[in-house]
C-alpha cells in the first residue's frame, strides 16, 4: 500500500508540473500565432487522445515528462520532413527570434510562477511553524553517526551559526551551511563553547538517508497518534500515554526511545508507560525496523510565523527561489569533486520516496512546489533538446544576426537527446542500486 501512495503521489505531482511546463510553451505559440501540433503530458505510445480545433491533446503511457509539437520546430521527435519547404507563416522557423525565445522560455517560467505560487499559499494558509533555536537548546541535540564523525557529543546546545547566532533550529540544515565554504558550528558543551567546523564533503555524506538529519533536538514527547493494528495499538498503548521505560532502559527523549527500541528488534518488549496521574506495564511486539505504530508528538514548544497575503509573496519567492540556490551550490560541489553525482542525483525512485508512503497535503504540495523550482532550474540548463539548449541557440541569432541552420540544430538535438537518455538511465539505475545496496 505505501508503495502505490508513492506511485500515486509522484505521478499527480509531476502531471501537475509536466501539464503546468507545457502548457506554458503551447500558449506563448499560440499568443504568436504557431501552430501547436500535439500537447502531450506523458511520451508514447498514446493511452488517450482528442483534437480541439489544430490541436490533439494526448496522454502518454510514459508519465515521466511530455512535449509540445509546434509546427516547423527542430525537438525531439526530429521530424525534418517539413522543414524541406518553405516556412510558412504559423511555423515556429517563420518567426522573430525573440518571439521563439519567449515560447522556448514559456514553460520555464510557468514552473517557476507555479513554484512562487505554492509557497505563497503555503505560507498564506499555514504560515511558518519552526523550532525556536533558544527552545532546541534548553535540551541539546542528539548527533547520529554522521553528527558524530564531524565533532557533535550528545547534549550538544547549538548556540551559533558561523559565528552568528540564529532564531530557528532549522537554519542548522541551511543549504548555505551545510553547502557552505568553511562553514561551521559553535556549541556549549560542559559550560565551554567549542566550534564544530563543517568538511567540505559533507553534502555527499548528508545523500545518505538515514544521515541527512546529522544533528536532532533531544525532544521529551508523548504518544500523538496510534497506527491502528500496529503493534503499539494491540499493546494497548494510547493517545497521550508517556513512555518512562523500554525493558530496563530509562526514556526522556524520543532519540533515546528510536535507539532502545532498535536494540529490541524482533523482540516481544516491555514498556513501562505514564498513563494519566498512573503506570501501566505493556508488551509489545517491535518489528525488525525497530518500530511499534505509533507517531510522537513533541513537547518542545513550536513557534508559528503568521502572514498576510502581502507578506506571503515575497516570503514564497524567497523560498522558491532559495530551491534554485542551493540547486546551484549542489551542482558547483559535484563539478568541484566535493560531491558525489552517484550520490547526490536522484530519479523518480528517489522523489517517490520523498513523497512517502502517506498521503499529507501540505508536504505533497511543498514538495511539488521544490521540484517545480528544480524542473525550470534543469530545464534552463544549456543542453541541446532542453529548452535552456534552445535558448543558447536563439540568443546566438538574435546577437550575431544569423540563425543556425536546420541540419546544426538537428544534430544537436540528437545529441542532446543521447546525454539526456544517459542521464535518465543513470538516475533510474543509481536509484534501484542506492534502494538496495
Amino acid at each position: 500500500m505505501d508503495i502505490l501512495v508513492m506511485a500515486a503521489q509522484l505521478l499527480l505531482g509531476l502531471t501537475i508540473l509536466v501539464g503546468v511546463h507545457e502548457a506554458g510553451h503551447m500558449l506563448s505559440a499560440k499568443w504568436f500565432g504557431m501552430r501547436v501540433e500535439k500537447f502531450s503530458i506523458g511520451f508514447p505510445p498514446k493511452i488517450f487522445g482528442k483534437t480541439f480545433g489544430e490541436t490533439e491533446y494526448m496522454i502518454g503511457a510514459v508519465p515521466l515528462g511530455g512535449f509540445v509539437k509546434i509546427t516547423g520546430m527542430v525537438d525531439e521527435s526530429l521530424d525534418t520532413d517539413a522543414l524541406k519547404q518553405e516556412p510558412q507563416p504559423y511555423e515556429f522557423r517563420a518567426k522573430p527570434a525573440w518571439q521563439r525565445l519567449i515560447v522556448m522560455l514559456g514553460g520555464i517560467i510557468v514552473n517557476v510562477l507555479t513554484g512562487i505560487l505554492i509557497f505563497t499559499l503555503l505560507t498564506y494558509n499555514y504560515g511558518e511553524s519552526y523550532l525556536p533555536a533558544a527552545e532546541a537548546q534548553r535540551f541539546g541535540v542528539v548527533p547520529n553517526q554522521l553528527g558524530q564523525q564531524i565533532g557533535f557529543q550528545p547534549g550538544d546546545k547549538i548556540v551559533k551559526i558561523n559565528g552568528r547566532p540564529f532564531e530557528q533550529f532549522n537554519d542548522v540544515y541551511a543549504p548555505d551551511v551545510v553547502m557552505g565554504s568553511g562553514s561551521y558550528y559553535t556549541v556549549e558543551r560542559n559550560g565551554q563553547l567549542v566550534d564544530i567546523s563543517v568538511p567540505a564533503d559533507f553534502m555527499d555524506k548528508m545523500a545518505d538517508a538515514d544521515q541527512a538529519l546529522f544533528v536532532v533536538p533531544n525532544d521529551p514527547f508523548v504518544v500523538g497518534e496510534v497506527v491502528p493494528a500496529g503493534p503499539a495499538s494491540k499493546a494497548g498503548l494510547e493517545v497521550g500515554d508517556r513512555i518512562l521505560k523500554v525493558g530496563s532502559k530509562a526514556i526522556q527523549f524520543f532519540p533515546e526511545l528510536q535507539e532502545a527500541l532498535k536494540a529490541n528488534a524482533n523482540k516481544p518488549t516491555p514498556l513501562l508507560v505514564q498513563r494519566g496521574a498512573g503506570q501501566v506495564t505493556l508488551t509489545v511486539n517491535v518489528d525488525e525496523e525497530g518500530k511499534v505504530g505509533f507517531r510522537p508528538k513533541s513537547l518542545l514548544n513550536y513557534a508559528t510565523r503568521e502572514y498576510s497575503l502581502a507578506e506571503s509573496i515575497p516570503a514564497g519567492t524567497k523560498q522558491a527561489f532559495g530551491i534554485v540556490g542551493a540547486q546551484l551550490k549542489a551542482f558547483g560541489k559535484i563539478f568541484s569533486g566535493e560531491a558525489s553525482a552517484r550520490k547526490s542525483l536522484g530519479g523518480p525512485i528517489a522523489i517517490a520516496q520523498t513523497y512517502g508512503g502517506t498521503f499529507d497535503w501540505i508536504k505533497f504540495w511543498t514538495l511539488t512546489g521544490m521540484l517545480s523550482m528544480v524542473l525550470a532550474f534543469m530545464n534552463l540548463l544549456p543542453i541541446p533538446a532542453l529548452d535552456g539548449g534552445h535558448v543558447v541557440f536563439l540568443t546566438y541569432e538574435m546577437l550575431s544576426g544569423r540563425k543556425p541552420s536546420d541540419r546544426f540544430l538537428e544534430n544537436a538535438q540528437k545529441v542532446g537527446m543521447v546525454l539526456l537518455l544517459g542521464l535518465m538511465v543513470f538516475v533510474f539505475f543509481n536509484d534501484i542500486f542506492k534502494s538496495f545496496f
